[in-house]
């Protein structure tokens, strides 16, 4: 797999950098069995109120159903299928369990079709096969973890993300998670070995703004650049400052670097060290 960068011919390609996929997938179409619509909010919620800016539009995807909870235990299966998401930034590996059932996972890097994983308290220490922290030595590159067990996976799932088990203290395990934060992760909780594939995500450039609406993302416009009826920041003659000591949001809080996390938040005392 590798990166795909196109002749400055236009403004659109110039330092345009794509990822072969064609590489890695070996199928095109997803199974059907495994997909369903959605439908896009553009942002909104029941009462047709922005809650999340800059969404909308972009191009109609089907959703890919992901196995997070990998709870078909000591039942083998067979990649068939590495597959690309347009959901997501990691690849997608078809399993083919030996009951004839069918499941996604997040595809690890060196999962290749014709392999064979597991979920299992036995499973072997090998990429893709699933297991309980308790049951993963010290040191071992994880991802897909559950933080409640039996929730499924909600940890170290995007492109390139790997986590790794540092020590093991009573009933909970001490993991250092891709940004560097250390948390604490009851033992009974299920991971996949090995790092999450398509490392190459973080190197892409998109080359234009038109290939940023194609992914549903609208603009954001600057608040300098609007009027202080809009934006804190808006108003001013010329290229005239914020106007405030620190940045705000268009609500009026403080942003960029204000620490908005509840001291007194249940989840702390899972926490060890913080990636800041």
């Amino acid at each position: 797999m590798g990166l795909k960068s196109y002749k400055p011919t236009s403004p659109g390609t110039r330092g345009k950098t794509v990822i072969r996929h064609s590489d890695v997938i070996t199928r095109d179409k997803p199974e059907k069995s495994l997909v369903v619509g959605i439908r896009k909010k553009g942002g909104r919620n029941n009462t047709g109120k922005i809650t999340v800016r800059h969404q909308g539009g972009g191009n109609r995807k089907l959703y890919r159903i992901i196995d997070f909870k990998r709870d078909k235990i000591d039942i083998p299966a067979k990649v068939t299928a590495i597959e690309y998401d347009p959901n997501r930034s990691a690849y997608i590996a078809l399993l083919v369990y030996v009951d004839g059932e069918k499941r996604y996972i997040i595809a690890p890097q060196g999962l290749k079709v014709g392999d064979k994983v597991v979920s299992s308290d036995k499973a072997e220490i090998s990429v893709g096969n699933c297991l309980p922290l308790s049951n993963i030595p010290l040191g071992t590159f994880i991802h897909n973890i559950e933080f409640v067990r039996g929730n499924g996976a909600v940890i170290s799932r995007s492109a390139g993300s790997v986590s790794q088990i540092v020590a093991k203290e009573g009933d909970y395990a001490h993991v250092r998670l891709t940004s560097g934060e250390i948390r604490k992760i009851h033992l009974n909780c299920r991971a996949t070995i090995g790092q999450v594939g398509n490392l190459d995500h973080e190197n892409t450039n998109l080359g234009k703004a038109g290939t940023k609406r194609h992914l549903g993302i609208r603009p954001t416009v600057r608040g300098s650049a609007m009027n202080p009826v809009d934006h804190p920041h808006g108003g001013g003659e010329g290229k005239a400052g914020i106007g405030h000591p620190g940045p705000l949001t268009p609500w009026g809080k403080p942003t960029l670097g204000y620490k908005t996390r509840n001291k007194k938040h249940v989840s702390n005392k899972y926490i060890i060290k913080r990636r800041k």
